[in-house]
């Protein structure tokens, strides 16, 4: 097995705090996301062997179709997985908007399907369906596109929630972007089986992961698919296991206790099953937040979305992630705060055990010349 490890882009900002809000509430950090920042990321992941970035959408974050298309000539093997939402584009447009990400990037996007889980953020964009007609519409959505992107005639089709007529492709994305695909919904769990390549799920215990990965493989194998699968988790990760829970401390000693009960409140609101489940694992106490060995729950105090991140020395986080792939996750996709520095402690202190231990190997050689930073050198502490 080889595990593929894929960072995350920050379109709304970086810190070398946690940053308060994501997920339908505003956030921002002290650290712009200007382009210029967002290549640094970029470069950084490139540099240490990440495959790909991950960019999220919505209202809190830049658009991320534009955002990594800007990025595409300052790299050279990184992929982007780009996350969008299918109710705000025609399923023809996004099709074609794959078709030419892919042309001029020489192949190299992903694409993470999120169906959207904040009410208040989707009528924000003009959506008001309820969230089962959402997760109906994805399908559909999901279904149309699939269908352009390897029909050679005009395709027509009409559901419940979308209407094609005499849709056909001028050009063909080639490869084909890979589906990433998230959701912990008994409505979402048939349109990942049906239609993803990767199924995510956002950092639980190895319990309650390999619970809900049995229940996409009997649906997916009742479509007659195989999928992969992939988890979203945040990483600190330091020479030594003392060193990496300081961090963790400083972070956590860094959070305003208003931007918790503020960003509880919002995200109380989602419709979200995975948010809900990411919101149990600490319930808003800051005294509880180690769940399981290294999985640590504070980034969920005031971060949407992923809340939970693996804290530890490079060996222990290196034996953590191969415990999450025995369970059959092969992608990761992790970050850290900030990221450019972060890419750098889990490039050079993680990737190398894990590739001595044979699950991972840099499909691509590093630039020549001086590389890498101070961060993970064996004299720090």
């Amino acid at each position: 097995m080889s595990l593929s490890f894929h960072w995350f882009l920050p379109t709304y900002g970086d810190s070398r705090g946690l940053m308060a809000g994501g997920h339908g509430t505003a956030m921002s950090g002290d650290r712009p996301a200007s382009l210029r920042y967002l290549n640094q990321i970029a470069g950084a992941a490139e540099e240490n062997g990440f495959e790909a970035v991950l960019t999220p959408t919505g209202a809190w974050c830049e658009d991320a179709w534009l955002a990594t298309a800007m990025l595409v000539e300052t790299t050279e093997t990184l992929k982007f997985l780009v996350a969008f939402r299918p109710g705000l584009v025609s399923p023809t447009l996004a099709a074609q908007m794959s078709g030419t990400f892919q042309r001029h990037s020489r192949g190299r996007l992903l694409l993470n399907v999120v169906t959207g889980g904040e009410p208040h953020e989707q009528r924000a964009f003009g959506d008001f369906l309820d969230k089962e007609q959402r997760y109906e519409r994805t399908g559909e959505f999901l279904h149309i596109v699939r269908e352009l992107w390897e029909s050679r005639e005009p395709f027509s089709f009409e559901g419940t929630h979308l209407r094609v007529q005499d849709a056909l492709l001028n050009n063909h994305p080639d490869p084909l972007p890979p589906i990433f695909f998230g959701g912990s919904s008994a409505a979402a769990g048939p349109v990942a089986a049906r239609y993803a390549d990767t199924y995510l799920t956002w950092g639980e215990p190895t319990f309650a992961v390999g619970k809900k990965l049995e229940w996409i493989r009997g649906l997916a194998a009742d479509q007659g698919r195989t999928l992969d699968y992939g988890i979203r988790l945040h990483v600190i990760t330091r020479d030594t296991s003392e060193a990496a829970w300081a961090e963790a401390d400083r972070l956590l000693e860094g959070i305003d206790p208003a931007d918790i009960e503020r960003v509880q409140a919002n995200l109380a609101r989602s419709e979200s099953e995975g948010q809900r489940r990411m919101l149990e694992l600490h319930g808003g106490n800051t005294d509880r937040l180690e769940i399981a060995p290294n999985l640590w729950a504070g980034v969920g105090l005031v971060r949407g979305g992923a809340g939970t991140a693996l804290v530890g020395s490079h060996e222990e986080v290196a034996e953590r992630l191969i415990e999450y792939s025995r369970l059959g996750i092969t992608h990761f996709i992790l970050s850290g705060y900030p990221h450019v520095e972060e890419a750098y402690w889990f490039g050079e202190g993680v990737l190398p055990i894990l590739e001595r231990r044979g699950v991972w190997r840099r499909s691509v050689d590093r630039a020549a010349g001086p590389v890498g930073t101070p961060f993970a050198t064996a004299s720090t502490s």
